[in-house]
């Protein structure tokens, strides 16, 4: 098992559908964020969930998974990792969105191999797309955060601009067995019937 702490970003109130929480959704069988959570512990000895509000995921996960609030609120998905990267016990974190139901451990071992070549993070480039959530970062990249997040600066890409990072591209990574659905996340209803169907098809 990879020295590696696993987060989902399971807060702000866009995670909502139809009034549910995207991480609460059904999925497989199984609450979005139990599924995330199961696939990340194969290769994570550390689990972190970061809300807003852990109510609602307290009957849900695990009691070795860490549940934790942003230290700056409101700040989007950029204040949510400044929190997990502060509190991780290990210097890499695969950080990962809540509405990602295909997540991959194949994927997160490939990224965590090159970021040991020196980055401060790597992060999957799939169709020409970075997708910095799905990404490895080094828990030293809370630093970079804080001057970002006081300047108002929210979105992960910000993240990028002050770090040393590198990118696995969907070649690679296709070659080396992973399936490049990985990255998709639900931002819709249609979105969340589609991706299910796919489980479906796959089953």
């Amino acid at each position: 098992m990879a020295m590696l702490s696993g987060v989902v970003l399971a807060g702000g109130t866009n995670r909502l559908i139809n009034g549910e929480l995207k991480a609460l959704l059904s999925f497989g069988g199984q609450p979005m964020i139990a599924r995330q959570l199961d696939r990340m512990r194969e290769i994570c000895d550390e689990l972190i969930v970061v809300t807003q509000d852990p109510t609602p995921f307290l009957n849900i996960v695990n009691r070795s998974v860490r549940i934790i609030t942003d230290f700056y609120e409101g700040q989007g998905p950029l204040g949510g990792m400044h929190a997990a990267l502060s509190l991780a016990k290990h210097a890499s974190v695969w950080v990962v969105g809540c509405d990602m139901p295909f997540i991959s451990n194949k994927a997160a071992e490939l990224l965590l191999e090159r970021k040991r070549d020196g980055f401060e993070a790597v992060v999957p480039m799939v169709a020409g797309e970075r997708y910095p959530l799905h990404g490895i970062y080094d828990r030293t990249c809370a630093s970079h955060i804080v001057p970002l997040l006081q300047r108002g600066e929210t979105q992960l890409s910000s993240l990028l601009k002050h770090i040393f990072w590198s990118e696995r591209d969907d070649r690679y990574l296709y070659e080396n067995g992973v399936d490049l659905k990985f990255v998709s996340s639900i931002k819709t209803i249609d979105d969340y019937e589609a991706m299910q169907r796919l489980e479906v098809f796959k089953s």
